[in-house]
């Protein structure tokens, strides 16, 4: 199996190492000191399950690498537009695009059936810019249930799970999905074929749709917004409004939203991606979280109060930390 991570950092850094550990021919596609220090040192795992180094092919230049079985895609949700000249190159009649992205992604309502399919999110595939660049036909959803950070250029700290659950839009056990999940296995890692994905992105989406902008905006950690009264009480009432427009959508998520709160408080001081991107500098990934519900919500009827209004200062936050 020929795979390429496009966009290595934190998350995509781990699949490759696990992936070449496992025997696969992997290609990581990086740029600047972390790209350095990966064709040096190759990528450095730390993890509690045991650290390991793996030692794969690393580039910037996608060309180099040609067309491949699967594309990794470890880039932010914003940068997919955009993505066309690096990984064109990677593509062949069958490639697929496993897309590791929180939120709702831009081929949600392909081959949904019902009332909706085929419909286009304009906040997740604004003009159909994302669906031009990544065809819905060759993407494979993954809902990330690990918890990785850069610790320094080329090493990788891994902090908590293991689990990349993986399915079909069309909700079929695919000949792509199973080899693409052997191989993860394989690995270390665990990842199950989920026929019903889409309930595993409302899951995840529980928490980045509410703990995400709220730590931008009080710059506070999970154990804080938890542990705060009045933080709390918001994010319980974006949690039951998120549920009610999955439940709209045909969607369970089978967790209570105590259970949602309490796995969020033990995981302690922990910065979400939002916030630590807001410190960096970089652009924040909340149109996919938070822009996209909003507009599902109008779509079906479902109103959203809290949403709304925490959307509409999150994203002046957004606007102002990319000015």
């Amino acid at each position: 199996m020929k795979v390429a991570v496009l966009g290595a950092g934190a998350i995509g850094a781990y699949v490759g190492a696990a992936l070449h550990r496992a025997g696969a021919d992997v290609h990581l596609v990086a740029r600047g000191p972390h790209l350095a220090a990966m064709r040096r040192d190759g990528v450095r795992v730390l993890s509690p399950r045991g650290n390991f180094t793996a030692r794969a092919h690393a580039t910037d230049d996608p060309g180099e690498i040609g067309p491949v079985d699967f594309v990794f895609l470890g880039l932010k949700a914003n940068s997919y537009a955009a993505c066309g000249p690096l990984i064109e190159p990677l593509l062949h009649g069958s490639t697929a695009v496993v897309a590791a992205q929180n939120g709702i992604p831009w081929w949600y309502f392909h081959r949904h059936g019902g009332p909706y399919d085929g419909l286009r999110i304009e906040s997740v595939d604004p003009d159909g810019t994302v669906g031009a660049v990544l065809a819905p036909e060759r993407a494979v959803g993954c809902v990330v249930y690990a918890a990785t950070e850069l610790e320094g250029p080329g090493v990788v700290r891994h902090l908590e799970g293991t689990r990349f659950s993986v399915g079909e839009p069309d909700r079929s056990v695919s000949t792509r999905c199973l080899a693409f999940s052997e191989a993860m296995q394989a690995g270390g890692l665990k990842c199950p074929v989920e026929p019903a994905l889409r309930n595993d992105i409302w899951l995840k989406l529980l928490g980045n749709i509410s703990f995400n902008p709220i730590s931008a905006l009080a710059r506070a950690t999970m154990r804080q917004m938890c542990r705060h009264g009045g933080t709390r009480q918001v994010i319980e009432t974006m949690m039951r409004e998120t549920l009610a427009v999955a439940e709209a959508l045909g969607c369970e998520v089978g967790v209570s939203i105590e259970r949602r709160l309490a796995g969020a408080e033990k995981v302690g001081d922990h910065r979400t991606s939002t916030l630590q991107d807001l410190e960096r500098g970089k652009p924040l990934e909340l149109d996919v979280l938070l822009a996209a519900v909003v507009e599902l919500a109008e779509i079906t009827g479902v109103e959203v109060p809290t949403l709304r209004t925490v959307h509409a200062i999150s994203d002046l936050l957004a606007l102002r930390s990319a000015a």
